[in-house]
């Protein structure tokens, strides 16, 4: 990185950032592109500022863009909702940075192709996020590879950058030791003003601009589009930045006090902060929650309890994810682990289900169709359900492989934070990514198991699981088998 300017590598934060091609910056590029997937907030959002650095440093405006297509993997009203959502309010907090924030979504009436490569090619320097999983990582490599523009990538969803961490910890316990030696250096940040006016120049195509786009004008769009409209919007989970700020309040007032006799009892609302799907899609950034749990007026214990969950466990499966090719894969699980399932592979299987049962919730576990409800209609699951729900599935199909494919299907079609280093990593969990048991059980032999009991005999939860698996939900067309490779990022257009 030696052509970065000096203020950039200099920065506090300049362990988020690593060059992704040696193609050099071009000052005579129109503007800074930073092109966003994922990471879509304007504050405290270190994309943008490692792009005002380098607009400022090279004297260029920033550009900051944000593109939809319809064909990536599940592409649903669900989905596209909540991210459309999100990047409205992203060009309205651009707006009021004094950054041109321009979108694109894909459709029929409007094509654009290689529209990201035509848009660096008017630009200086390209600046992206370092995403290791779905296909942002492949989407950012081949833009590297193909651009003749500076590309630079940088890590926006973690408080302490994986790259500050010594590499090849292997074990979760070594992790938060060194996490907890670092986090402190990384919790204050500011925001990097730019000192260019915003770009108002020409384009590579005529954009949508979502900043002014009411809600019923977001609905018609989606409604114009070839996705899956069967499986409608989470009520519970809208994508905007005041749902963030509802949430944090909520965290520090009834989340907090409650947390560690609450959080794992998914009959208590105020046992989780529900905010996963917001970081999963950047609304909101770890420093933002760590800042509002350590202004909370709330014992220091239950601060931390939450910010293990957030800091040790969801930073642990960003750091392991970033060493992998797939964090996706099947091939992410533990030799140890393949090896026992796949020596019980042809055990009977007396509780197998079809895919579309497992859909809709609708197997002979009631317990199971409660957490796939969560699913189906909320689009997000209680952390203490999961592992209930992800354990079952093992026995509730074919073979290991087909298993897996099929939690990450169901993870990745229906829920607002699947498709994400930790969801696949809690996956990886089920799957025996942690210590052998003692006992070797049928179909999953050393691999351990999970009972429903502690849900069960809680007082109410008999009841409230029969409600909530009774619950009706969407109905979706669902195939007679997972895919198990659906993401072919190279058959993806950019």
């Amino acid at each position: 990185m030696d052509d970065l300017p000096p203020t950039l590598t200099e920065w506090t934060d300049a362990p988020r950032v690593r060059r992704l091609n040696q193609a050099p910056f071009r000052r005579e590029g129109w503007y800074v592109l930073c092109w966003l997937q994922q990471a879509l907030r304007a504050r405290d959002n270190p994309v943008i500022d490692v792009a005002v650095l380098l607009g400022n440093a090279l004297g260029l405006p920033v550009l900051v863009y944000h593109g939809l297509r319809e064909d990536y993997p599940f592409a649903s009203d669900r989905l596209h909702r909540f991210i459309l959502g999100a990047s409205r309010d992203l060009a309205i907090g651009c707006e009021r940075r004094g950054l041109a924030c321009v979108q694109y979504v894909d459709r029929a009436a409007k094509r654009e192709k290689g529209l990201v490569y035509r848009l660096a090619a008017d630009a200086a320097a390209v600046v992206l996020e370092d995403q290791p999983a779905f296909v942002a990582q492949w989407q950012a490599e081949r833009v590297a590879a193909k651009s003749g523009t500076g590309v630079v990538a940088v890590n926006a969803a973690c408080l302490v950058p994986p790259a500050a961490l010594d590499q090849g910890v292997g074990t979760t316990s070594a992790f938060r030791r060194r996490h907890e030696k670092a986090r402190e250096a990384w919790y204050l940040w500011r925001d990097e003003e730019p000192t260019v006016a915003p770009y108002d120049g020409p384009l590579a195509y005529e954009p949508d601009r979502l900043g002014g786009a009411s809600d019923a004008e977001l609905d018609a769009l989606i409604a114009s589009l070839d996705i899956d409209h069967a499986l409608y919007p989470s009520a519970m989970l809208p994508g905007s930045r005041d749902e963030v700020l509802i949430r944090l309040r909520r965290l520090t007032e009834e989340v907090l006090p409650a947390y560690a006799e609450a959080r794992n009892n998914a009959s208590r609302p105020e046992g989780s902060s529900t905010l996963s799907p917001y970081l999963h899609f950047g609304v909101v950034g770890p420093r933002e929650i760590m800042a509002a749990i350590k202004a909370a007026d709330v014992a220091e214990d239950q601060q931390q309890k939450f910010a293990d969950e957030l800091l040790t466990w969801r930073e642990w499966f960003h750091y392991r994810a970033r060493t992998m090719r797939v964090p996706e894969s099947y091939a992410r699980v533990p030799n140890w682990a393949k090896g026992q399932l796949e020596k019980h592979a042809d055990d009977p299987r007396p509780e197998l289900e079809t895919l579309d049962a497992l859909v809709h919730g609708e197997t002979r576990d009631e317990t199971w169709n409660a957490c796939q409800k969560q699913y189906l209609i909320d689009g997000w699951m209680h952390n203490n359900l999961r592992m209930y729900w992800a354990k079952r599935i093992i026995a509730m199909t074919p073979d290991p492989q087909t298993g897996w494919a099929t939690a990450c299907y169901l993870n990745d079609r229906l829920s607002l934070d699947g498709r994400d280093p930790s969801t696949y990593g809690n996956l990886a969990w089920a799957w025996g990514d942690a210590a052998p048991g003692y006992r070797d059980n049928p179909i999953y032999g050393l691999v351990q198991t999970r009972t429903d009991r502690s849900i069960r005999e809680r007082p109410g939860g008999p009841e409230w699981l029969r409600k909530m698996a009774a619950r009706e939900g969407p109905r979706l067309q669902v195939p007679e088998t997972p895919p198990v490779d659906p993401y072919l990022s190279e058959k993806l257009p950019i």
